[in-house]
């Protein structure tokens, strides 16, 4: 069912997203004056079509087909077929040099401007997001040099505000690709403003792979709560030995329990283990056998029993915090967000070219599936972050100067812009042939990635 539930919200993602980039592609060209034959979402074998007129006068094909990666409009074009003498004005390879442009730049802005829209809806819902607490630091890491300290509250990195934990992470990682100093203002558990200087000198973060923080010593603060039980999931095994919402774990084996990062970290060390528990219940002891489950992780299997802390409400108050906007500030931030995704992308990607950030980061389309499910679990507000980050980066991997995308097009426009001609239709299917080449590498090291992923 987990499987099923992320390829559906997979198909709705890439499906809305593509079609939006289409789109673009598609009222550009009949704005432009250029007849449209076929607006098709999706590759191969149609699974569904049908024809309509449009107030131009023009019968367009609209096809949803088998293969959901991706989607195409075809347009009237003499170099793909013969066409009559009184449409010829309308052909694509006819239009003005700065319609073609529009017409294949509008994909890509489009993914920009549903970004931008996407964002807008999420500023304006608001979201309520752990704020920036820091735990103790890793020893000897670059966090705790920096002189953190435990429950260290992040107000700003550099001359940018933070309210959330997601939020220092992003800008770490967008104000420390390139190494360097940077300069993280918090308030101490006193109260006070410190400045913390994050040393970074000439450390490529993405260099290597795993979780950036966790290399640079940074941890979320959480406090110490009771072993308490929040909840546990059906079929899982904290449900099959008999635990129960509000049960308190005294000890694991004779051994006394004194909080719940110590319960996680017996039952990561005890998978497929027999544990005793001894747990009271409404004030009576009772004694449970546990078996956790096991799953593999980077450092070998890990037990898990499928249940969740009780937080108490105070508590939870104090950890986390509710951010929202007005339509007006909610469009400005929507605007800056996409700016600024889409500039840490394109730097990334350059990371990756120049070997600066490892090929490990790509992501193919399994992962892409499984954040889509994830996301939609969690609700509206974080899958509509997420159709915002994959909206931002289709606009900028098809702005990318590699033949067969669209800014392998706008680099031969603006050859025909020096030279005073169109490049050679020679010339444009050999450049398709290294575009084909290029893009199936990168399909193959993403997937490569995805199944690594998986198994580890």
């Amino acid at each position: 069912m987990s499987i099923l539930h992320n390829i559906f919200f997979f198909i709705v993602a890439i499906g809305v997203l593509v079609t939006f980039h289409e789109y673009g592609h598609y009222w550009v060209a009949r704005k432009s004056g250029v007849k449209v034959l076929r607006f098709s979402i999706g590759f191969g074998r149609p699974l569904l079509s049908w024809k309509k007129t449009t107030a131009e006068g023009d019968e367009v094909e609209y096809v949803i087909a088998a293969i959901p990666l991706g989607g195409y409009v075809k347009m009237l074009d003499e170099r793909e077929g013969e066409v009559a003498e009184e449409e010829k004005s309308r052909a694509f390879n006819n239009a003005t040099l700065s319609k073609r442009i529009a017409i294949v730049f509008a994909g890509p802005a489009f993914n920009f401007i549903l970004a931008i829209a996407f964002y807008w809806v999420v500023f304006m819902l608001g979201s309520t997001v752990d704020k920036p607490y820091i735990g103790l630091s890793e020893p000897a890491s670059i966090a705790a040099k920096a002189g953190f300290e435990v429950q260290d509250e992040v107000i700003s990195v550099g001359e940018t505000e933070v309210h959330s934990w997601n939020n220092f992470r992003l800008e770490v990682l967008n104000q420390g690709l390139d190494g360097g100093d940077l300069s993280i203002g918090v308030i101490d558990k006193s109260g006070q403003t410190q400045t913390r200087q994050l040393a970074l000198g000439d450390i490529r973060i993405l260099k290597d792979e795993g979780d950036i923080f966790k290399r640079l010593g940074f941890k979320q603060w959480w406090p110490d709560l009771p072993a308490a039980i929040g909840g546990v999931i059906e079929e899982g095994a904290a449900a099959n030995a008999g635990l129960q919402k509000g049960d308190v774990i005294v000890q694991v084996d004779d051994v006394a329990v004194d909080d719940w990062k110590t319960f996680v970290s017996m039952i990561r060390d005890s998978a497929n283990k027999s544990m005793s528990l001894l747990v009271s219940r409404d004030g009576v002891s009772k004694n449970i056998i546990l078996i956790p489950q096991s799953r593999e992780t980077d450092t070998g299997p890990q037990g898990y029993i499928g249940a969740y802390q009780h937080i108490p409400e105070e508590v939870r108050n104090s950890l986390i915090t509710h951010i929202e906007y007005g339509p007006a500030e909610a469009i400005v931030k929507a605007v800056v967000r996409t700016w600024d995704m889409s500039s840490l992308t394109l730097r990334v990607l350059w990371k990756m070219v120049s070997g600066d950030a490892a090929l490990a980061n790509i992501s193919g389309p399994i992962t892409i599936a499984t954040y889509a499910g994830v996301t939609a679990s969690i609700g509206l507000v974080s899958f509509l972050s997420f159709l915002a980050v994959i909206s931002v980066s289709l606009g900028v991997l098809n702005l990318l100067p590699v033949p067969m995308l669209d800014g392998g097009h706008l680099l031969y426009y603006f050859i025909e812009i020096i030279k005073g001609s169109p490049v050679s239709e020679n010339f444009e299917m050999r450049g398709q042939q290294v575009g084909i080449v290029l893009l199936a590498l990168l399909m193959s090291v993403a997937i490569f990635n995805d199944i690594q992923r998986l198994i580890q």
